[in-house]
């Protein structure tokens, strides 16, 4: 797997000529008397960005550091292309960003970055080619005399980023991408990951940055204390909602008297001439706009999608602490 703006190298990754798919099955870890996680399971298809999503505490964390083999699972399974997960796989396909900075902080940025390129077998020509295009990719060439100690978060964070993934594995773990990135590396960062997936890579994020995600991933699991509470694209996470928002301009007494009538329906709020209810996704959306238009209430009337940042927090919403 290339990216498109990766050197070609003669290195191939150990799966390349496979369907590259992850699936965690019921998988849980205690630490003594703390139960990280419960029950989590999820599968992931070659090529997508999936966003592993939860409040602090979740197990989130925990997950992806059984992926990459930090901490072994107490009970469930985890597979790579439907086999067991090794030490080979998880060196030469796997790619890991953690949370917290993980540099050494004496080596520069040039240093740093080749370093890990060498801890993943890349030769040294191929380390030393890929460390100078990440160098380009992220605009580190301002700072390449510097240690990373005396870097900025956002520059740190940038370095890391190149370490994960100087050897171009199937699998790129992101745990926090956006720490520390203002947003004009925000969205740099964002581009490199879409390249990287259009190039075959496989890519689970975890972030708190619902709008990013919503924009780049392909598939969503929302955990919360531990277990699973939705998973499936944003469609289908819409779908399964069990209530819809609609707006209806202008805001006046019949639309009132309609949409009152509707089973279950909830007034929200009357914005920019606007009146916004919830409404039962059973509900005959159709009869309702047919009642409005015959009472002459209306001159616009729409359905409102949730975002991302809507399903998430009501999936979580009632879920302990």
């Amino acid at each position: 797997m290339h990216a498109p703006y990766l050197l070609p190298s003669d290195e191939r990754s150990l799966s390349e000529t496979a369907r590259n798919v992850l699936t965690v099955e019921h998988v849980r870890k205690d630490f003594g008397h703390v139960c990280a996680v419960q029950d989590v399971s999820f599968t992931i298809a070659d090529g997508a960005i999936f966003g592993l999503l939860g409040p602090n505490g979740a197990g989130k964390t925990t997950t992806m550091r059984m992926i990459v083999g930090i901490l072994t699972p107490d009970a469930g399974t985890i597979a790579w292309n439907g086999g067991p997960i090794d030490a080979r796989v998880r060196r030469y396909s796997f790619g890991y960003l953690p949370e917290e900075r993980g540099l050494y902080a004496k080596l520069d940025v040039r240093q740093q970055i080749r370093y890990f390129g060498r801890l993943r077998d890349l030769s040294p020509r191929v380390a030393d080619e890929r460390t100078e295009m990440w160098i380009e990719r992220l605009g580190l060439q301002p700072y390449l005399k510097r240690p990373c100690s005396e870097l900025s978060k956002g520059n740190q964070q940038k370095v890391q980023v190149a370490c994960a993934a100087i050897h171009e594995p199937d699998l790129l773990i992101l745990d926090e991408p956006f720490s520390g990135l203002d947003p004009v590396n925000a969205e740099m960062l964002v581009s490199i990951m879409l390249e990287l997936s259009a190039a075959g890579a496989t890519l689970v994020v975890s972030s708190h940055q619902m709008w990013q995600l919503e924009r780049l991933c392909t598939e969503y699991c929302i955990v919360a204390a531990g277990r699973n509470r939705v998973a499936g694209t944003l469609t289908d996470l819409r779908r399964r909602r069990e209530t819809r928002v609609v707006r209806v301009a202008p805001h006046s007494a019949p639309v009132y008297a309609v949409l009152d009538r509707v089973a279950g329906s909830v007034r929200l709020a009357e914005r920019d001439g606007f009146a916004e209810y919830q409404i039962p996704a059973a509900a005959d959306f159709s009869q309702i706009l047919r009642e409005l238009v015959a009472a002459d209430a209306i001159s616009q009337f729409e359905t409102v999608e949730p975002s991302l940042n809507d399903i998430y927090l009501s999936s979580i919403e009632a879920v302990p602490a």
